[in-house]
């Protein structure tokens, strides 16, 4: 493309022209006209889309090589995703082992520059000291392509999202925990019940499928106000809309890795990231909740009474206990922007995005995050039998919140559960104002990160280093002990996280799982049977999925 010059270029129309007037000399003036002028638009839109493949396609493969940062080939990891057979966490993991000499290193996300940052210090300082130049997520909707998905907690940025952190914060403290438990364990117990009622010895399940019924049935509950049996009736149209949302249909895909290329294209055409149906669907719920709830004076502890309590000004921070117990190792602290004062006007349409994104969030990663520990039970037995002991000991006919946040086994297995497989396996940053990173070893060079440019965190590359957690492939729960985890390195383990920009939902997602945990271990041994894959591979999704599912047999307990 640079060899097409200004001469070159008048060059070829006038050759063009005069081939055009040689071809013609019969036809009239105006005919003449008229060719040319279609030919010279024809022309015109060649070479406009040749500028438009060299400018979006072509110049911004020279990103990193024009600023002098070390980089890797656009296309290298693009293609071993892609065409070849590692998953996108596999490839995560391979990005941090290949320059285990780097800091961090350029490279691309799609068509966009993305600085993968491998050092724990420069981790810290973007996501913590240096927050204010990474303030925001990448994400795949905004206001403008979805007006309902769009105004969520990770889809926000800068001042809005601000305002919506602090609005939010104190609907996922402990004592907010504590009142939703009772929603969550009753749940849980009849969960447990439908399995029990089978009537079999041992029950063959694949773990992502009744996890995901749970989760539904959790969320609907916690969220919407809104009872569901999902194992009884999978027809129940939270659970239609739940796998509807995070189905990977190939549609869905290509859209997603379009998105991923033209985002501008899909913010000018306003093409959302779901189905309106599902955003009018779950706009109603809330809406027909909140009128019957005023109209009634119906209280219930759950996330839209909070937020309706948001509303009103009236939902405030906990005052932290000495000594409280907290929801366990893996908890993420706020930070006190999301404990600052505001008057955000909380709108129908703000409840429903943050309920909406709960939903999707909890639907998946939860669920996901609950097989992969069943697997891990089943593989390491000895693991499953001390867990159950310390079950028994604390458990009576039904188990309260204390009780939960004082077994540290339990709390020991979800952690190394956690560190295995983060939900949120590699987080995201855009740098809002240029950065400089300074040099800090030997052939390093003032490095200046621009605004606009992502910066990539490998948090399951930086739970798989043996430079940080020894035999990492293996399943030590040991690692969280009280005489261990306080040799883990700050910012070494984040699965829910880092900064003020870390999960909201740290507490409920860790409360959840293990609710559901005590309960099937109290009645059930997790076995394997004929259809369980050993070892678990990671499937080619973009979440965290095993190939072939996870299998798992529910053997009846003898007590």
């Amino acid at each position: 493309f640079d060899l097409i010059t200004n001469q070159k270029i008048s060059l070829i129309i006038i050759i063009f022209v005069q081939s055009s007037l040689n071809s013609n000399q019969g036809e009239s003036i105006s005919q003449v006209f008229t060719f040319h002028s279609a030919m010279f638009a024809v022309l015109l839109f060649v070479l406009l889309f040749l500028a438009i493949i060299y400018f979006k396609l072509v110049v911004p493969f020279f990103y990193w090589q024009r600023r002098d940062i070390f980089y890797v080939k656009p296309w290298t990891r693009f293609r071993k995703v892609f065409l070849g057979k590692e998953s996108f966490a596999e490839a995560v993991i391979a990005a941090y082992n290949e320059h285990p000499d780097k800091r961090y290193y350029g490279s691309y996300q799609f068509l966009q520059p993305s600085l993968f940052v491998r050092d724990l210090d420069l981790i810290k300082s973007i996501t913590v000291k240096d927050f204010e130049h990474f303030t925001d997520h990448s994400a795949f909707t905004n206001e403008k392509t979805d007006p309902i998905l769009g105004l969520n907690l990770f889809s926000l940025k800068g001042q809005k999202w601000r305002e919506m952190r602090s609005t939010l914060s104190p609907a996922f403290t402990g004592s907010k925990m504590r009142a939703m438990f009772t929603l969550i364990a009753q749940t849980a117990e009849n969960f447990t019940q439908h399995f029990l009622g089978q009537g079999e010895s041992v029950v063959q399940v694949e773990m992502k499928d009744i996890c995901t019924k749970f989760t539904n049935d959790v969320i609907a509950n916690c969220a919407f106000g809104i009872e569901c049996d999902s194992l009884l009736n999978p027809g129940n149209e939270f659970y239609k809309m739940g796998t509807l949302v995070s189905k990977p249909t190939p549609w869905r895909l290509l859209k997603s890795l379009l998105y991923g290329f033209f985002p501008k294209i899909f913010e000018f055409f306003r093409i959302p990231a779901l189905p309106s149906t599902i955003s009018d669907f779950f706009l109603r719920i809330i809406k027909d909740a909140i009128t019957i709830r005023e109209k009634q004076g119906i209280l219930r502890p759950d996330m839209i009474h909070l937020l309706l309590e948001a509303r009103k000004g009236r939902l405030k921070h906990d005052q932290i206990e000495p000594n409280s117990l907290d929801t366990g190792f893996a908890t993420v602290q706020e930070s006190p922007i999301g404990k600052n004062e505001n008057s955000l006007n909380i709108t129908d349409e703000l409840i429903t995005a943050q309920a909406l994104v709960f939903f999707i969030a909890g639907f998946t990663t939860s669920s996901s995050l609950m097989s992969f520990l069943a697997y891990e039970l089943v593989v390491n037995p000895e693991i499953q039998k001390n867990l159950q002991k310390e079950i028994d000991l604390v458990m009576e006919e039904r188990i309260s919140y204390e009780q939960v946040l004082k077994m540290k086994f339990l709390d020991q297995v979800v952690s190394e559960a956690l560190r295995k497989y983060p939900p949120g396996y590699v987080l995201n940053r855009i740098c809002v104002k240029d950065y400089v990173i300074r040099p800090k070893q030997e052939g390093e060079k003032v490095a200046i990160i621009e605004k606009g440019c992502l910066v990539a965190i490998p948090v399951i590359a930086l739970h798989y280093s043996p430079e940080f957690f020894p035999e990492p492939e293996k399943f030590i729960p040991d690692r969280f002990s009280d005489e261990n985890k306080g040799k883990i390195l700050p910012g070494s383990y984040i699965p829910f996280g880092i900064g003020p920009r870390n999960c909201i939902g740290s507490r409920f997602a860790l409360l959840e799982i293990k609710v559901l945990l005590i309960n099937l271990l109290t009645k059930f041994d997790l076995v394997p049977v004929e259809k369980t894959v050993i070892p678990l591979k990671f499937a080619k999704t973009l979440g965290l999925d095993a190939k072939g599912g996870i299998w798992v047999g529910l053997k009846r307990r003898k007590l």
